[in-house]
């Protein structure tokens, strides 16, 4: 079995080899032998690296990545940590496919100022109610909760 070093790696998946020996340090991948000083990995470590990329992209922290490679860097998926980063991926989706719209809107609006565009204005309202209601949550723990009320 042919293994690829640490710069065929880095050539394939995009990924600096300081990075790679930091994944390796921190138990996301790991080299199988070394030729010289050169770490030698095997070809399943670029699936690893396109698993960790997406996990990164969707979100989770690094160690919430390694928290997912099982014995022998096996992926072992939280299946209900995966659908709750769907859902909130989803909720990001929306507010940016709203904003997006806003700004179209406002990009091509017909009227003379846009403070005379009663969609405009609708526009401004619902987003300064969103950002409102945003604004009286904080992150707990990594849950959105509600603050407490003082009587």
């Amino acid at each position: 079995m042919k293994f690829l070093d640490i710069g065929e790696v880095a050539e394939k998946s995009g990924i600096k080899p300081s990075a790679l020996r930091y994944y390796e340090k921190v138990g996301l991948i790991a080299s199988t032998q070394r030729h010289g000083l050169r770490r030698q990995f095997p070809h399943e470590v670029l699936l690893q690296l396109r698993l960790i990329a997406m996990g990164k992209a969707a979100g989770f922290s690094l160690e919430e990545i390694a928290g997912m490679f099982g014995i022998n860097g096996a992926p072992d998926l939280p299946r209900g940590e995966l659908h709750q980063k769907a859902d909130e991926i989803d909720q990001q989706i929306q507010k940016l496919t709203s904003l997006r719209d806003t700004l179209r809107h406002v990009a091509d609006c017909p009227a003379p100022s846009h403070m005379e565009c009663p969609t405009f204005k609708r526009l401004v309202e619902m987003a300064g109610k969103n950002g409102a209601r945003l604004a009286k949550r904080k992150v707990s723990g990594g849950k959105v909760v509600k603050p407490k009320t003082v009587d």
